[in-house]
């Protein structure tokens, strides 16, 4: 069944469509402006309710909760991913270089203040390989590992003690960049990490990971590698001492992967029909633990253990403030990594589930999390991948999820945290190789990439490499500026497209893919999808010039037959006024140029579509006039449509008006064309209709 449309209308000018619907101006802004901020700033309780409940997201989500239906969901996957929290966060804390114990104190407190600050359902936040391995770096930087150090002596104390001091400062200043950033609104700034920087960034990342985790796997004693080229070094570092292998640790750590990775497979792969993931992890850290106590590995074998843990909570204690003028430039990158990453993840879900978030909110309460746990013994933390997807695919529907997970870590803190004391290291190394699976297979993207978009494949390649060859940070910054640099590349080289009409409708399509469209005779039809800035303006130049033929010689030769003609004929010369303005778009002039260079040419008009035309800059507004001056001199009008008010705007500021027809500025393609086809055909008349 086919469907057909018919119009009849006035034809609209910009100038005539504002007349006939444009909004009146507004002359009351000022005070319409006063009373607003007013508004904003009056106290009432209303308005505080709605700041606490904006502000404190609990208020808002915690009375409509749904008991019945949500609470068995929210416990099952809340004590879930608290079990999984508890290795977790012990083997991140050696990638961050401090004591595992540090790692169950940021499993604890940044949970529960992201359950009160947070907005999203289904987020779990903690201990991540990536922000630690950030994190780690610098803790290594400021106060490097010595060799030779008994851990029982007094010296180690202290050594940790000034470990953790650098972490918490770097948490502290996280957290303080990021309410800085929610204050200003500049949660926008995360967005510079596109998809393919993420990706690529946290792939390099876990090879970063795994490579610093083989000493502990093969029971070396090395020192950690930082700064470029960290990965070859530490992997160079590794190869060397390979003969130095204690036997026993290796031992452990194949049994340890043997039974993690077919484990963690068969949760990836029926997750779907468990009712939650088997918690591999904790009972590979029970037993591991059990068999060094109980055949004495540690002492026999000179493996390397986790050692004393405290039980209780950690004495509020001020970080190593000392270092923020050393630390800052590395936490602005671990501030926007963990972030976006942050970020990212509760919008993936959301979307999934239908409800919103807020990313200036996430600031906040990411940032209220990490300030407020460094004051207790905690580094950096984020949302994290791997327990984010086990706490939704358990069955978890809100943030109450996380007051069952702190339920089982403070269980942990207060009562068997001492037990672990036998825990072999190359465990914890091997659940954090483990939990990478996710990073390292984001290479499955990449053909997809390629075909999608090859600039965007290309972000991906030199972000991974950049990451992997120097380090973490740099990698990072590297695959940001390379990102940016090619949106610039992509605005400077726009196509600049001829438009033709497709037979009896109002449609115009470039000519290069529809052949079966015509050009309008004596019209050429323009359009330039992209902006128009000093970046691109030559091009645009180019381009334009290329497709109307306008060579500098051509335009000097019609010049010099223009300034003749005019001195023959300064009496003669037809000049058609509208409402007291001249229009010379098809004076004798025009008719003589098509008389006496119609081999050369019959452009008697150029209409330039400006639809695509997302902005426009002094350079580019510039450009405009300059172009439309030299077209009138060789005897062409130049026409304007589909101008966005902002772009127009520009071009009236910059004096485009002093040597354009105000007239000329069209609503749509087809006014402009039908304009100039009537004005060609009854000069003397001024219809003004468009029929389609």
């Amino acid at each position: 069944m086919s469907a057909s449309v018919a119009v009849y209308r006035d034809i609209f000018t910009e100038d005539r469509f504002k007349q006939a619907y444009g909004s009146e101006e507004d002359t009351g802004g000022g005070v319409r402006l006063r009373d607003r901020l007013a508004g904003r700033c009056r106290c009432s309780r209303e308005a505080f309710l709605h700041l606490l409940r904006e502000r404190v997201p609990i208020f808002r989500w915690l009375p409509r909760y749904k008991l019945r239906k949500w609470i068995l969901g929210d416990t099952i996957a809340g004590l879930t991913v608290g079990i999984l929290h508890i290795p977790q966060g012990m083997a991140f804390a050696l990638l961050t270089s401090v004591a595992p114990i540090f790692g169950l104190y940021t499993s604890f407190f940044p949970v529960v203040l992201y359950m009160i600050f947070g907005t999203g359902h289904h987020v779990s936040t903690g201990t991540f390989a990536v922000v630690s391995l950030m994190t780690g770096s610098v803790v290594e930087q400021l106060v490097p590992t010595p060799l030779e150090m008994n851990s029982s002596s007094p010296e180690a104390a202290g050594f940790e003690a000034q470990r953790i001091g650098v972490a918490s400062a770097v948490a502290l200043l996280s957290g303080i960049f990021m309410i800085c950033m929610f204050a200003l609104h500049l949660g926008f700034l995360s967005t510079y990490l596109s998809e393919p920087i993420v990706k690529a960034f946290i792939s390099a990342a876990a090879f970063h990971v795994t490579i610093s985790q083989l000493q502990s796997m093969l029971g070396l004693r090395l020192p950690r590698h930082t700064g470029n080229f960290s990965f070859f070094k530490t992997l160079v570092s590794v190869m060397e001492n390979l003969p130095h292998t204690n036997t026993a640790e290796l031992i452990i750590s194949l049994v340890s992967l043997a039974v993690l990775v077919p484990v963690k497979e068969i949760n990836v792969r029926f997750r779907h029909r468990l009712r939650t993931p088997i918690p591999v992890e904790i009972l590979t850290v029970i037993i591991a633990t059990c068999v060094v106590y109980a055949s004495s590995l540690d002492s026999i074998y000179n493996i390397e253990i986790v050692g004393d843990i405290p039980a209780g909570f950690p004495r509020p204690q001020l970080p190593a403030i000392n270092t923020f003028p050393a630390i800052a430039g590395d936490t602005v990158a671990i501030t926007l990594v963990g972030y976006a990453l942050s970020v990212s993840l509760a919008m993936i879900y959301a979307d999934k589930h239908g409800y919103s978030i807020q990313p200036n909110q996430e600031l906040l309460a990411h940032g209220i999390s990490n300030a407020v746990s460094a004051f207790f013994t905690c580094f950096p933390s984020s949302a994290t991948l791997a327990t984010t997807n086990i706490l939704e695919s358990a069955g978890g529907h809100t943030q109450l999820c996380g007051l069952f997970t702190s339920l089982v870590v403070l269980v942990v803190l207060l009562l068997i945290g001492p037990l672990f004391y036998f825990l072999p290291k190359a465990v914890l190394a091997c659940i954090n190789v483990t939990s990478l699976r996710q990073m390292l297979l984001q290479f499955q993207d990449l053909p997809e990439l390629w075909r999608i978009s090859k600039l965007d494949f290309m972000v991906w390649i030199v972000t991974w490499l950049s990451v992997v060859v120097l380090n973490v940070d740099l990698g990072l910054a590297i695959g940001v500026v390379f990102s940016m640099m090619t949106i610039i590349c992509r605005t400077q080289r726009v196509a600049c497209s001829v438009l033709g009409r497709a037979s009896n409708t109002e449609i115009y399509r470039p000519l290069e893919n529809h052949n079966k469209c015509y050009e309008v005779p004596g019209v050429k039809i323009l359009t330039y999808n992209g902006p128009i800035y000093y970046g691109n303006r030559s091009f645009f130049r180019e381009q334009m010039s290329k497709l109307l033929g306008l060579t500098p010689e051509k335009i000097r030769r019609r010049e010099k037959a223009k300034k003749a003609l005019e001195k023959q004929e300064s009496e003669t010369v037809i000049c058609t006024v509208e409402r007291g303005i001249a229009n010379t778009s098809f004076s004798s002039v025009s008719d003589f140029f098509k008389s006496a260079e119609a081999s050369e040419s019959d452009l008697e008009a150029v209409l330039i579509d400006c639809s695509s035309v997302i902005f426009i800059d002094v350079a580019g507004a510039r450009l405009f006039t300059q172009m439309c001056t030299q077209c009138q001199n060789i005897g062409v009008s130049v026409y304007l449509a589909n101008c966005n008010e902002n772009v127009l705007k520009i071009m009236t500021s910059s004096g485009l008006m002093s040597h354009m027809n105000p007239q000329h500025i069209f609503v749509t393609v087809h006014d402009a064309v039908t304009y100039i086809q009537q004005q060609k055909e009854k000069p003397s008349e001024n219809t003004s209709t468009v029929w389609v």
